[in-house]
């Protein structure tokens, strides 16, 4: 599920049009108005949320300053004091929704197991609120010794405590778990029913599998048949690939379609590859087209090469074009089809990248003219790096093109050509093209 902070960011980056900004500059008004009054600490984490967790270079005089990420490195895998413990404890039963979730995040980050037995006594004394929150807690600490408390609470008439104690399950390992999980396949509730599906995955529980194909086939939900999908690529059992090749094809929903391709991956299903060929060229989804894409190149589907080729020259999204690119460099062929030449001259620097990588893997003597015409106009240090391995790896020592290289702002750029002058053909550093990463639940 994409969360608000998510919904906002992507709204804002993309601009899908005046309502999608209208809303998004709506939910940052609500966003920045919860915000007041916060501690600094906590303002501190959300705000470092935004950039994952301190993917930034703080600025010296911000508006707010706090040593928490310092203080909490101090906290982690120690035991506990019995004040600290009481603390926990009664954050979790707090009616106060943040708190019970920093509670509990902080009982698996300290990992503490003494907590355990009284985090089991709230399953059945708690409130919904507090259950929901142990079972979160439990799960995080891995307390296998209360397999039998989390599995009895995968009866309890609050969903959100049924969904916790099927993710706890999962988070346990115990393939024993895998029944129960099944047995609430069925459950009212859609996030019940995809956190054990989720859970079945993590398991790697194949006696389950007709269970959840029948969750992939059957389910109402786009969310719990997605999820489906990636647990039955999880499962890595071609018995799946029937089921996944129908939902690749005819699944109303992009985001099923997509991770069915992924799995049928993931399963090396080969039966499969006219079915991810057809996904790549006429599904409407681009995300579709790319994971089809991916998917062939992953399991290197020689067959596939000219639908492939077609794709790298034809298809109008720029991440569809790069990975078809990228899939072909994956099955190495002996000859590099006209469109992958002609995709290092394409107007995305991604997909140029992704084609010179290609090419470097083909190592196509005859290919080589081409690629040092590029290399000659090439702005971006990325790509002229990745032409340059393309160069000497089909051995062409283009020794002009590469002196003019040392000229480059880029270091790395410089240093490949100096290796390249020196006819060191395992030049690096060079960049490696992955595609887009898989969709996971």
């Amino acid at each position: 599920m994409i969360t608000k902070t998510m919904s906002i960011a992507l709204a804002l980056m993309v601009g899908d049009g005046a309502p999608a900004r209208a809303a998004a500059a709506q939910e940052v008004r609500e966003l920045l108005s919860s915000a007041r009054g916060v501690a600094p600490s906590m303002c501190a984490m959300a705000a470092d949320g935004l950039y994952s967790w301190g993917g930034r270079w703080q600025a010296p005089a911000e508006a707010v300053r706090s040593d928490v990420r310092t203080r909490l490195r101090t906290h982690t895998k120690r035991r506990l004091t019995s004040d600290e413990t009481a603390a926990l404890l009664e954050g979790i039963a707090s009616t106060d929704a943040c708190q019970r979730h920093l509670a509990a995040t902080l009982v698996g980050r300290f990992g503490d197991s003494t907590i355990v037995g009284a985090l089991a006594n709230r399953l059945s004394a708690g409130a919904p609120t507090e259950r929901q929150t142990s079972l979160v807690a439990l799960g995080l600490l891995k307390a296998t010794s209360q397999l039998s408390a989390i599995t009895r609470a995968l009866r309890d008439e609050t969903p959100a405590v049924r969904a916790n104690a099927a993710w706890a399950l999962g988070r346990l390992e115990q393939r024993s778990s895998a029944s129960a999980l099944a047995s609430v396949l069925n459950d009212r509730d859609e996030t019940v029913r995809a956190a054990a599906v989720l859970s079945l995955g993590h398991l790697h529980a194949t006696d389950s599998i007709e269970a959840v194909i029948r969750v992939l086939k059957t389910d109402p939900s786009p969310e719990v048949r997605r999820v489906a999908a990636w647990a039955l690529g999880e499962l890595q059992d071609r018995m799946a690939t029937p089921a996944l090749v129908q939902a690749l094809a005819s699944d109303r929903n992009d985001e099923v379609r997509e991770m069915s391709a992924w799995a049928l991956a993931h399963v090396n299903a080969r039966d499969a590859v006219d079915a991810l060929v057809s996904a790549m060229q006429k599904d409407a989804s681009a995300d579709v087209r790319e994971t089809s894409a991916w998917a062939l190149g992953e399991m290197n589907a020689r067959r596939a090469m000219d639908a492939l080729a077609a794709v790298v020259g034809g298809d109008k999204e720029p991440e569809v074009r790069g990975t078809a690119a990228w899939a072909i460099g994956q099955m190495h062929p002996g000859k590099a089809p006209a469109s992958l030449l002609k995709a290092i001259r394409d107007v995305d620097p991604d997909v140029r990248l992704k084609a010179a990588w290609a090419l470097s893997e083909i190592a196509d003597p005859d290919a080589a003219p081409t690629i040092a015409e590029a290399l000659k106009t090439e702005t971006k240090d990325r790509v002229q790096q990745a032409e340059v391995r393309a160069l000497m790896r089909s051995g062409d020592g283009s020794a002009d093109v590469f002196r003019q290289l040392l000229e480059s702002k880029d270091a790395e750029t410089r240093e490949m050509a100096v290796r390249a002058l020196a006819g060191r053909k395992g030049v690096g550093p060079w960049p490696w093209p992955w595609p887009r990463p898989r969709p996971h639940p």
